[in-house]
């Protein structure tokens, strides 16, 4: 009975895939690092359609896994849009990413994979970035007339508006989001390192309790037997 083995290695290696891969896109090129056993490609996000395709068809990473976003409010273009790629051939995977900003579109993948259509649009509702070219860019994940773009970074964590079932008009109903507790507001202090001010329930251990007084020692009656044993002692006249 013949057995198939794949061809592809159990486990794949990195030796020697950044020197080949930055020189197939040098043109493109930002930066080429290797973190944690992970290779990371940062290109020109105008040419992300063009490095995307020279590392399917000439470097066999015939899968894009997944998009994903980052972002990084301090620089001058926040967010980072990450391609997961896979090849099947070789066992190995490789990440491509590029940078943007709030005004400045992405080009499309989806004429090379068309299941880009599906991440970009989780991208573009989590952060707000837009995918130029993307043939149905809407939300996927947030509800109609969803305000803002809940992954960024200034984005409340409450969110802007909450939704109940009303019993008076039957349906859905969206509303102002009311924090009526006042243990919505944390500082995270860390209690071993000590606040600034007194935590509650730290006053008690402030107060000393008061000494309890000694129970008075009940004074023995000289009528009253030993160990409340009486013995009757008498006298044997001797013989």
């Amino acid at each position: 009975m013949s057995m198939t083995v794949h061809p592809a290695p159990k486990f794949a290696s990195n030796d020697g895939v950044i020197e080949t891969l930055s020189e197939a896109v040098s043109v493109w090129l930002e930066r080429a690092v290797e973190h944690h056993g992970e290779i990371f490609l940062t290109v020109k996000r105008d040419a992300i359609a063009d490095v995307l395709r020279i590392l399917r068809d000439d470097h066999e990473y015939q899968q894009m896994m997944e998009i994903a976003g980052a972002d990084y409010p301090d620089r001058a273009e926040r967010f980072e849009v990450v391609y997961m790629l896979l090849s099947l051939t070789k066992n190995h995977r490789i990440m491509v990413k590029c940078s943007t900003d709030e005004a400045t579109p992405v080009p499309t993948i989806t004429t090379l994979w068309p299941n880009a259509g599906w991440l970009e649009r989780e991208v573009f509702d989590m952060y707000g970035v837009v995918f130029d070219g993307n043939p149905d860019l809407r939300r996927i994940l947030t509800d109609y007339g969803f305000e803002g773009h809940p992954f960024r970074k200034d984005f409340p964590m409450t969110g802007y508006t909450e939704l109940r079932y009303s019993e008076e008009e039957k349906r859905v109903v969206y509303e102002p989001v009311e924090l009526p507790q006042d243990m919505r507001t944390f500082d995270f202090l860390s209690p071993w390192e000590g606040a600034d001010y007194v935590l509650p329930g730290d006053e008690k251990a402030e107060e000393k309790p008061a000494e309890a007084a000694p129970e008075p020692e009940a004074e023995a009656s000289k009528d009253d037997p030993k160990d409340g044993v009486e013995f009757d002692i008498e006298e044997e006249d001797g013989e």
